[in-house]
């Protein structure tokens, strides 16, 4: 072979090899960038969606719903991540220096991929050693846009290795999207914003709240150092559960911070002595003011959601109620002022005797015993122990420390769980719940006396007999049928023959007194005084079922037995229903739906419901201007129930109220239901047993129960100016008032007799005296 020809033979074959190695990378390179294309677009469907480019600009983290007052105060959340958004200027810069520093050294050089940690994680993964190389644009895109989840895969992403391959394409072309779209202050604001830190903290926010009860703008550098050490594992790193590891970890992110000059070695040195200063809390799913009204609102809520295909617990919404967060606190106060010293009373009348008697006055045997049953505590045991009552006995009755309720603050007792039942069965409970008669919106809902301990609401839960606030509906329903506020009904014992379930009855009210004054009185005169025997005599004119139809009408949905006795309250209700159906008389006739939530925003503010009112008229603007009449007559009219409110601080500038009391039998339940020109209040007060009551008028009726606490409300009311709650008269009629309204009862004074026929002949001058009309 010539020499020439034997020095061109390598180099052709060279030539050929560097055009095959060209060829080949190119090839490569091609077979790169359509994989990437393909996986992008999920060609085939082999590969499952990717973040388009709206989910790019509009990232859409799971974010609780939060539950504001009309006033805008937070009472409330629902999540599944606790997770509370923060402007990266709100974020201390120590806190991303220290990310930035552990997690990805080079983030402010890369364009979301580093190649230099890439290429050392493969090194390290072919010597057997497990390493990652995911900066925090790629942790970012993963969190965000759950490129891991089943519903991104495709027909790959269900084959071994393969999907795992599919998966981190998408997070570095994520990445690569992520650096196109947005800053590097962007990117980490809104990885310190999506990142667990465990413990139920999702987000920068939540994690200094939960770990250090601060904000991010006010974290040091060592609590930064833990956060930021949390995140390499949540679990293992955690300071509550695992504080040498926390410590540690704490420690190795200060080395870092050092290392990248954030901070000196003297200083990471200095820090790392430190101890983990943990101020730890949890907030629970539904964390918030502790309040009886949250029942109703998740009720609510739930099915609206429901029906509205949305995710309360990561949809972000704003969840706006009716609840005044001021006249909230108003009402709680009141309640427990009153309740408080209400108590002091309620041990005192019964000193050492325990208060569940019977209908003779005689402690019920057993009664405890029986109670405990119905208990947790009690199921716990028979799950335990089964048949064995020795056993739960022995349990129930063995002392132990614990913390209880007390009016004074917490207490800590030992006591066992039958002395424990013992002792909050003698507290006294209450409900009361406020509402703006024209809007129905509810302002104020109390549904005990402490929410922590009593949880069982009395305001739309709980249902008792309403005792003479039930008598306003029969008053409402003869106005209704032809009757006037002047006519006059004699008070006289009457026996009224009835069926109940096929049995012949008779039933003969008695007034609270147990006094019948033989007096021709107005239908005011007798409301204004709760004389039963007139209520009853009423009813039978115009028939029970007149005014179970009449209250059903005005709002009541609870079962009404229609028998004699249901104008004094015999069937049981709520104390929601009855400020429902007195409202009506303030709104001129309309009938309003309460509403508890007001409107429902998107979390970018848009509205996306309204609640607004829905009403309907039920009685004509005559009845319910004259039913208002009446319920002042409690205050106007002699002897009126309503009168111990003179001593409260209510009535300047000629400012109006009605009202009316109730008591049950055996004073088992005290109810006043309190109106006046702008607001409906509905208050009751009893034990949480019928058979746990006062046993005399004296003490036990609604006038000393629950009056005082609808007293004391409104004073607070009146004095904040904020509210815009004015004193005043209520509003004049906009018709003509055909029936009589304007008459006064004179009650003559009782001369001094000294023998029976003298009293005989004044009780006849009484019974013929009348109320003059003006």
């Amino acid at each position: 072979m010539p020499e020439e020809q034997k020095i061109k033979a390598p180099r052709t074959r060279y030539n050929k090899w560097i055009r095959t190695l060209w060829k080949t990378f190119a090839f490569g390179v091609l077979f790169i960038v359509l994989y990437f294309f393909s996986v992008d677009l999920n060609l085939f469907y082999l590969f499952g969606a990717s973040p388009g480019l709206d989910d790019l600009e509009n990232p859409q983290n799971n974010l609780p719903s939060q539950i504001y007052t009309s006033d805008g105060v937070l009472v409330g959340r629902y999540f599944r991540e606790n997770r509370d958004l923060v402007p990266y200027d709100s974020i201390a810069p120590v806190m991303v220096k220290a990310l930035v520093a552990t997690e990805d050294e080079r983030f402010y050089e890369h364009q979301g991929i580093d190649p230099i940690s890439v290429l050392a994680a493969i090194k390290d993964n072919l010597r057997g050693e497990s390493r990652g190389a995911s900066t925090l644009t790629q942790q970012l895109a993963k969190n965000l846009y759950r490129t891991r989840t089943k519903d991104t895969k495709g027909i790959l992403g269900h084959v071994p290795l393969i999907s795992t391959l599919v998966a981190k394409t998408k997070e570095w072309n994520t990445s690569i999207k992520l650096e196109q779209r947005y800053t590097k202050d962007e990117i980490l604001g809104m990885y310190l914003n999506t990142v667990d830190f465990g413990s139920n903290a999702f987000g920068i926010k939540v994690a200094s709240k939960t770990f250090f009860s601060t904000t991010p703008d006010q974290l040091k550098t060592e609590e930064a150092a833990m956060l930021v050490g949390v995140l390499k594992a949540p679990t293992t790193y955690n300071p509550r559960f695992n504080p040498k590891n926390a410590l540690a970890r704490r420690n190795v992110v200060l080395q870092q911070m050092a290392r990248n000059k954030v901070i000196t070695s003297a200083q990471a040195d200095s820090l790392s002595q430190l101890p983990i200063d943990l101020k730890y809390h949890v907030e629970q799913h539904l964390d918030g003011v502790p309040a009886y009204y949250r029942q109703t609102v998740n009720e609510i809520v739930r099915k609206w959601a429901e029906e509205k295909e949305l995710d309360i617990y990561a949809d972000g919404l704003k969840i706006y109620l009716t609840i005044d967060s001021r006249m909230q606190r108003l009402a709680e106060e009141a309640l427990k002022e009153k309740m408080k010293s209400l108590q002091r009373r309620f041990d005192g009348h019964w000193r050492d005797r325990n208060p569940w008697v019977d209908d003779k006055d005689k402690e019920i045997p057993g009664f405890i015993e029986s109670a405990i049953k119905r208990t947790g505590v009690y199921q716990s045991l028979k799950n335990k122990y089964g048949d064995d009552e020795a056993a739960i006995t022995r349990e129930l009755n063995t002392p132990k420390k614990m913390t209880v309720f007390s009016w004074k603050g917490p207490q800590e007792m030992t006591m066992s769980s039958m002395d424990s039942l013992r002792y909050y069965k003698k507290f006294l409970r209450a409900g009361m719940m406020t509402m703006d008669p024209f809007t129905g919106h509810i302002k104020a809902w109390v549904g005990g006396i402490d929410y922590e301990n009593f949880k069982y609401d009395h305001v739309k839960q709980a249902k008792r007999q309403p005792g003479s606030t039930f008598k306003p509906f029969v008053y409402a329903a003869a106005i209704d049928g032809g009757y006037s506020p002047c006519d006059k009904i004699q008070d006289q014992r009457v026996s009224i023959k009835y069926v109940e379930n096929g049995k012949p009855m008779e039933w003969t009210p008695n007034n609270a007194d147990h006094s019948i004054s033989g007096r021709q009185m107005t239908l005011r005169h007798a409301m204004g005084r709760s004389i039963n025997t007139v209520t009853a005599q009423l009813t039978e004119a115009i028939g029970p079922e007149t005014v179970r139809k009449f209250a059903r009408r005005l709002g009541i949905t609870s079962p009404i037995e229609a028998v004699p006795s249901i104008g004094l309250g015999s069937s049981d209700v709520s104390i929601y229903e009855m400020v429902n159906a007195y409202s009506t008389f303030v709104n001129n006739g309309f009938l309003n739906k309460p509403i508890l939530v007001m409107r429902i925003e998107d979390r970018n503010g848009n509205i996306i419901e309204q609640f607004n009112p829905q009403q309907k008229r039920v009685i004509t603007e005559e009845t319910a201007f004259l039913m208002v009449h009446m319920l002042k007559g409690t205050m106007e009219e002699p002897g009126g129930t309503s009168q111990a409110l003179w001593e409260y601080d209510l009535w300047k500038k000629g400012n109006q109220i009605g009202g009316k009391t109730g008591t049950t039998s055996n004073h088992s339940d005290g109810w006043y239901m309190g109106v006046t020109k702008d607001l409906v209040t509905g208050v009751w007060v009893g034990g949480e047993d019928r058979s746990i009551h006062f046993r005399t008028s004296a003490t036990g009726e609604g006038s000393k129960t629950a009056l005082p606490i609808f007293g004391r409300f409104m004073e607070k009311v009146y004095r904040d100016p904020d509210l815009g709650i004015k004193l005043g008269t209520f509003p004049k009629p906009t018709v003509k008032i055909k029936k009589p309204y304007n008459c006064v009862t004179v009650v003559p004074r009782r001369p001094k007799v000294t023998d029976s026929t003298a009293v005989d002949t004044m009780l006849e001058q009484m019974n013929d005296s009348v109320s003059s009309q003006f």
